[in-house]
């Protein structure tokens, strides 16, 4: 890092400063102001801000280490800008007519008070020891590889910069809440593309181009039918990523993710209005289709550089090429001064944009879900407040839980897969079938989401158990909950919790037509329609076949 680097970075401080001051200054005196900004975000802040939510460390070392390590496999999970489409066209209404500030309150209003609970332990658990704990390590791990420094002070400069970079951005969104999320996005995620695609145009020139790259990574196979880096769809027979499983468990986890999570679709409920919401569902969806080329290439182009120089990654203990630093590596190698300083920004941009959504997330579904639900008398301003010293106990849980994340560093996107893998699918069918399907009731509803939490905690227990077992025996058990591949697990998972949900319907009373005015396919009324049809027009038409039609370009291409 040389001096021109550090007064790039020094301008985008003061840049986010004088945002962060400014949205101090807008008053924020109830809980809507504070965790949805008011309900009054636009289009442009809403799609920036579900982005730049999304894009992680698991993107800047998970996603670019995958392309090192697998090649195109993990594109099935960031190709999905269609998914963000259904989420706009599909769940916006049923969200906007329901009023809820939290998708637990949403399942509250659609089923009952127990599934609401449910939902709320599962977001946050899994929010502090995955999300908020992974990004805060990996951003540690980042910052340590670009600046190339060990130790400061006599203390391990992962620590240093882990630490700061929770304070910084917990300060802010305690500070500024929803609006300070979204309004820093605008800026963040400009800065973050911008140094992405450098770092792309970059690698290609010192590698050769795109050809050159295809042909090395197209000569690298990754099992014994045949398939190499290049392949996105697999003989089925992969033991990683068969082709069926690929597609069923990556369309139910990004069902999931981008259709019923607190921490995407709060960016959402921010809107003003329906037009809004969608219009910035089918933006986020445009920029959702970047970050294979941003990401996942990269680290193909840093596999293929390290091909033909045998050193251009750094290697593990065991001989092998560390994937995970390919990203950092071609910053800290490829990138002049100034430049460098500009992706670093971007980094930045993009870690302090997930953690201060995990936070905002993190204390509203504590906020809202049960402290006023126990305390339903409390003040707005005592709400804010309590929304407030929930961020700092998350940060607090976040910062505890590293050390345990640092052992399995070298499994950082393979741990989080796993988890969202046995997350997913009970949640998704709790959602969709309640969406979809009237005779859906309450305790349906509620089993299926309890049927999929036991068999996800099953699934976990015995991926620890037998990971770590010295000589386990074969039995039913084993095959079931830890031999089977994790992708087709998902997909079987998932069926039997609309199996479980739809038997439970049948067998208990069916929800009132009142109960489910409005929140179910085929109970909305003329007025609730006419303002669905109101909020879009041909251009949001046009714009979805256009992402369509590019998702099915690349499938077409990499198949």
């Amino acid at each position: 890092m040389e001096t021109l680097d550090w007064i790039v970075i020094g301008i985008f401080s003061l840049a986010l400063i004088g945002i962060i001051v400014w949205v101090m200054r807008q008053k924020q005196n109830n809980s809507a102001d504070y965790f949805l900004g008011g309900r009054d975000a636009a289009w442009i802040a809403i799609g920036a801000s579900i982005f730049a939510s999304n894009i992680g460390s698991e993107h800047l070392i998970g996603l670019a280490g995958a392309g090192a390590s697998s090649g195109m496999a993990m594109a099935h999970w960031e190709i999905q800008g269609w998914m963000i489409l259904i989420l706009g066209w599909v769940f916006v209404p049923f969200y906007s007519r329901s009023m809820a500030y939290t998708m637990p309150e949403f399942l509250e209003r659609r089923y009952n008070p127990q599934s609401r609970t449910i939902l709320s332990v599962i977001s946050l658990i899994s929010y502090v020891l995955t999300k908020v704990a992974v990004t805060v390590y990996a951003g540690g791990l980042v910052f340590q590889q670009v600046f190339g420094i060990k130790e400061l002070w006599g203390i391990d400069f992962f620590w240093i910069a882990a630490i700061g970079l929770v304070i910084i951005t917990a300060l802010y969104t305690v500070i500024g809440g929803m609006k300070s999320v979204l309004y820093t996005s605008v800026l963040q995620t400009p800065i973050l593309l911008l140094g992405s695609l450098i770092i792309l145009v970059l690698g290609f020139k010192e590698l050769g181009g795109w050809d050159e790259m295809m042909r090395i990574v197209g000569a690298t196979t990754v099992n014994e039918y045949g398939d190499s880096m290049t392949s996105l769809i697999r003989d089925n027979r992969d033991p990683d990523f068969p082709w069926l499983g690929a597609l069923v468990g990556s369309a139910i986890i990004g069902f999931w993710y981008w259709c019923t999570d607190q921490y995407i679709v709060q960016r959402v409920l921010s809107g003003k209005n329906q037009k809004e919401s969608r219009r910035g569902a089918i933006f986020g969806a445009y920029l959702k289709l970047l970050p294979v080329f941003l990401f996942l290439i990269p680290g193909m182009i840093a596999f293929a550089l390290h091909q033909k120089t045998g050193t251009f990654l750094p290697l593990m203990e065991n001989g092998a090429h560390n994937a995970d630093a390919a990203f950092p590596t071609l910053v800290a190698k490829l990138l002049p001064a100034g430049l460098k300083g500009l992706v670093v920004c971007g980094i930045l941009a993009a870690l302090m944009s997930s953690l201060a959504s995990l936070f905002n997330s993190s204390a509203m579904l504590f906020t809202i879900d049960f402290y006023k639900r126990f305390k339903p008398d409390t003040s707005e301003k005592t709400l804010v407040v309590t929304g407030q010293v929930a961020t700092v106990v998350i940060v607090i849980l976040g910062i505890l839980w590293i050390p345990v994340m640092r052992n399995v560093g070298n499994i950082l996107y393979a741990y989080l897969q796993d988890v969202q893998s046995v997350l997913a699918p009970g949640i998704a069918a709790a959602f969709l079938l309640g969406i979809t399907w009237k005779r859906t009731s309450a305790k349906g509803g509620m089993w299926g989401l309890i049927a999929g939490l036991v068999i996800g905690l099953t699934r976990l227990g015995a991926k620890v158990y037998y990971s770590s077992a010295a000589s386990p025996g074969e039995n039913l058990f084993k095959y079931i909950f830890y031999d089977v591949n994790w992708l087709f697990f998902c997909g079987w998972m998932f069926l039997f919790c609309i199996l479980v949900i739809i038997a439970v319907s049948f067998l208990t009373e069916a929800p009132s037509k009142e109960k489910i005015q409005g929140l179910v396919f085929g109970t909305a009324t003329k007025e609730q329609l006419a303002e669905t049809r109101t909020g879009w027009n041909h251009w949001d038409i046009m714009h979805t076949c256009i992402i369509l039609g590019i998702t099915v370009a690349f499938y077409i291409y990499f198949w």
